[in-house]
């Protein structure tokens, strides 16, 4: 089932005073397709739990139009919609057993005993908590307790799926395992879902495509290697992953100048840089490379260690050069070599194309 948000508002008034407003969604446009994991990523504030809501019949929109399966249901109560939200706090009964709780759904749509057993079952091996049905919650971890929680909202065949940050409350290590857990479920089931996290790694981990969100609107759509790679504002640049921003002039087509050091580096450049600046080049730590200090010249100019850490495959590293910092990041360091703090290295730029963004360095 596809969703289609068109340009959807939803206005607040503000607590500051009478006659003022918060725009919490200004004008969202964006359609989900049949099947697809779709993830609203954004600080908090964006307006992405807000969208989320909408779809979901939760909050009425202020303007514009939600289709779910090509009907419009702007205005229609949650139930009708037939959508399913897996939310931040689980929102599991405690005073029920696992298999209670998944059964909820079903029981208040009057489906046979005999038939929820069967469901309930089948649904319990699908999250791989085969085995739990008698349990209390309390006896559960917080992985296990959200996998409930998404066995209860799978359970009633909803359209579409939505999770508001589900993950929030898991540690590092079970986040990671749940995210795959979803994917892998999602895939399977074929079952269209809308992804709300402030998370980029766990956006970029799940998603067909990202919308990346920004003071209510959409900043930029796209696969998440696109809006890693391809950013088309200093905002998506900054917000996805670290990133160095070095001032950049734009000079004959597909090249730019950009400032290393004390020199100037002309590079191949990404995308339409026609119009007026200024404009910055986004460098990502990988983008740059550390060499022995015999290596420097006049594009590796000399740059000294200000910080280096050891993660294993890779070694993360900032660097001063002519007064600027800047972030290195090394795979396989143990193979390539390993720089200190205080070392003196050349700093050799390795990725092209680069990509330009509008706006200054600081």
């Amino acid at each position: 089932m596809s969703v289609a948000l068109e340009r959807l508002t939803k206005v607040f008034p503000d607590p500051r005073g009478p006659g003022r407003e918060i725009r919490a969604v200004d004008d969202v446009s964006l359609e989900v397709k049949t099947g697809e994991l779709v993830t609203l990523l954004g600080p908090s504030g964006c307006g992405k739990t807000t969208t989320l809501r909408m779809v979901a019949g939760f909050e009425p929109p202020t303007a514009g139009e939600v289709r779910i399966d090509g009907q419009v249901v702007t205005h229609e109560p949650p139930h009708v919609r037939n959508t399913a939200m897996v939310f931040q706090s689980y929102a599991i009964f405690p005073h029920l057993s696992v298999a209670e709780n998944v059964a909820f759904g079903l029981e208040m749509r009057g489906v046979a005993a005999a038939e929820i057993a069967r469901r309930v079952r089948a649904m319990l091996d699908l999250v791989e908590l085969g085995g739990f049905g008698r349990r209390r919650p309390d006896q559960l971890s917080g992985g296990q307790q959200q996998r409930v929680a998404l066995a209860r909202a799978l359970i009633t065949e909803p359209k579409v799926l939505l999770f508001d940050e589900p993950l929030s409350n898991l540690d590092a290590k079970l986040r990671a395992e749940m995210r795959g857990q979803i994917r892998a479920i999602q895939r399977r089931v074929g079952l269209t879902s809308i992804y709300v996290t402030h998370d980029q790694a766990e956006a970029m981990a799940l998603s067909d495509r990202i919308v990346v969100m920004h003071a209510g609107r959409i900043e930029q759509v796209g696969v998440p290697s696109e809006i890693y790679g391809r950013p088309t504002t200093r905002f998506v640049a900054d917000f996805l992953g670290r990133v160095n921003f070095l001032e950049a002039e734009p000079a004959e087509t597909g090249r730019a100048r950009l400032r290393l050091g004390a020199g100037l580096v002309t590079v191949v450049v990404d995308g339409d840089t026609t119009g007026p600046g200024p404009w910055l080049a986004v460098l990502r730590p990988e983008a740059l490379a550390l060499e022995p200090a015999e290596g420097a010249g006049p594009d590796r100019p000399r740059a000294r260690v200000r910080k280096a850490v050891f993660l294993g495959g890779v070694a993360e590293y900032e660097v001063e050069v002519d007064g600027a910092a800047l972030l290195v990041s090394a795979a396989n360091p143990l193979e390539t070599g390993l720089f200190a703090e205080d070392d003196v290295v050349a700093l050799r730029l390795t990725a092209r194309p680069l990509v330009l963004v509008r706006g200054n360095a600081r």
